[in-house]
């Protein structure tokens, strides 16, 4: 603009995306090629911690049974083993969870349905983005 031109009341910007659900909160999707830097899905890695700090504590003995740990954390049973699972996770998957460099797909709800033991068989089924 120079310095004779009207200035306009209002300014209208136009700014493709989506929202989409991540860890439970919504989060902005920007389109295809536009670059943000990663962040990590705090629900995600702290699920993970929590995973790997349970299989600690029970493989210590200082916890007998699943059913025993749960009850002292105060979660269900079946939620401590649906998340205990994580540790089968290939150890480059959880590298790229912790990076924040998976992709929108990758969410706790995904990673706590069945997935294959298998580690060559994970990448398929969590499509990397890293």
């Amino acid at each position: 603009m120079t310095r004779g031109a009207p200035i306009p009341e209002t300014v209208t910007l136009h700014i493709p995306y989506r929202v989409v659900k991540r860890g439970g909160r919504k989060e902005m999707q920007l389109p295809e090629g536009a670059v943000l830097p990663r962040r990590a899905d705090n629900t995600l890695v702290k699920a993970l911690a929590r995973a790997f700090r349970w299989k600690r504590m029970l493989e210590s003995g200082e916890f007998a049974t699943i059913a025993e740990l749960a009850e002292r954390e105060g979660i269900a049973p079946s939620y401590m083993t649906r998340v205990l699972r994580l540790t089968l996770l290939a150890p480059d998957i959880v590298e790229v969870i912790v990076a924040g460099a998976q992709g929108p797909e990758v969410t706790l709800a995904s990673v706590l349905e069945p997935f294959p033991l298998e580690w060559a068989a994970q990448p398929e089924q969590f499509r990397q983005n890293g």
